[in-house]
């Protein structure tokens, strides 16, 4: 799957690489960047397609869009509660300390997690000869991945267990035996701004050095956040979805199509 994948996000390119050559496309810039964030127990290989068009006539600024394919791998992983109705918490209030703000957070915690996105996103740059400075984020997208077994944690949640028949059903705590909980990878990736944010998305700094005119080497630094949606939803917040946020460094070779 993974390799079709590639293969189509290559031939979808072609039609740009035609456009590319001819004189009206002259301020623009494209190319892949094959590259690897990793931290210490998470690491996410990755191939990007940009397009940019340089602005004004020095074209010292860039502006353009990416198509990212990327597959993460964690190990020991936690992740909490998505959703930004439940994170924002809420007003509670404690016998010595007065009001405080309570937050529904809950955890699922995997041995080993993975997914795999495409994504298309923005990126902008600024261009300094040899040396290139710049951020990208996706915007939209898909996710897909096995299921894994997480082990549930939270004080109070509550799902339905329905009965042979389907026409009846009881409640049951995640405990005991009931911790551990099927998931998979959130499907859909949309970029809503902070806690909003649904799914598997990506945000990068990096400064690019053009080695040649047919390679360049980046480095960055990557925050990346993956998704996944529990099958039993807890029926007292409402919610399945739970997030992991990762902070990793960047490295890349980049391949020109065109300057």
């Amino acid at each position: 799957m993974m390799k079709q994948l590639i293969g189509l996000l290559v031939i979808s390119a072609f039609p740009l690489f035609t456009f590319a050559q001819s004189p009206v496309s002259a301020r623009l810039s494209s190319g892949y960047d094959l590259g690897m964030a990793y931290s210490k127990s998470n690491y996410n290989p990755s191939i990007t397609y940009y397009q940019l068009i340089n602005i004004g006539e020095r074209k010292r600024f860039s502006l353009g869009w990416t198509a990212r394919l990327g597959a993460f791998y964690g190990d020991n992983i936690n992740y909490y509660t998505a959703p930004a109705r439940l994170t924002r918490g809420k007003t509670g209030f404690n016998a010595l300390s007065g009001p405080v703000l309570v937050s529904n957070i809950d955890t699922v915690r995997y041995d080993y997690m993975s997914n795999t996105s495409l994504n298309v996103g923005i990126r902008a740059q600024v261009n300094l000869g040899r040396v290139e400075l710049g951020v990208s984020a996706d915007l939209l997208g898909f996710s897909f991945g096995k299921s894994r077994i997480g082990r549930y944690q939270s004080s109070d949640g509550q799902f339905r267990i329905k009965s042979s028949t389907g026409s009846d059903s009881t409640t049951a705590y995640f405990r005991g035996a009931n911790t551990f909980q099927k998931s998979r990878p959130s499907i859909l990736n949309v970029r809503l701004l902070g806690d909003n944010d649904i799914g598997t998305l990506s945000t990068e700094v990096y400064a690019r050095i053009r080695v040649s005119q047919r390679i360049g080497i980046k480095l960055g630094y990557q925050w990346l956040t993956t998704e996944t949606t529990v099958s039993n939803r807890d029926i007292v917040a409402d919610n399945n979805r739970f997030r992991n946020r990762a902070n990793m460094a960047y490295v890349a070779v980049t391949i020109p199509v065109f300057y």
